[in-house]
């Protein structure tokens, strides 16, 4: 498997690691001012900030794998 369809799947469960555990407490707490197509924005909202960014880079030594995090100040290199 490539390192750029690693980053998307990547990309892709942790984003869904945070949008649904996220849409079902907004569904739950969040359902008297939140309705509609709020819940899922809002949701979308939270889990594209929290989430973190994978990226596949092509350097001199070859393709690598790269994270960056909302909670980590650096960005840090996958094998």
């Amino acid at each position: 498997m490539s390192k750029k369809v690693k980053a998307f799947v990547f990309n892709f469960l942790s984003f869904a690691l945070f949008f649904l555990p996220s849409y079902y407490l907004i569904q739950q707490y969040g359902g008297l001012t939140l309705t509609g197509y709020l819940i899922p924005i809002t949701a979308f909202v939270i889990a594209t900030l929290l989430a973190p960014k994978f990226q596949a880079v092509q350097t001199r030594d070859g393709e690598k794998l790269f994270m960056k995090w909302l909670l980590m100040k650096e960005v840090k290199e996958l094998k």
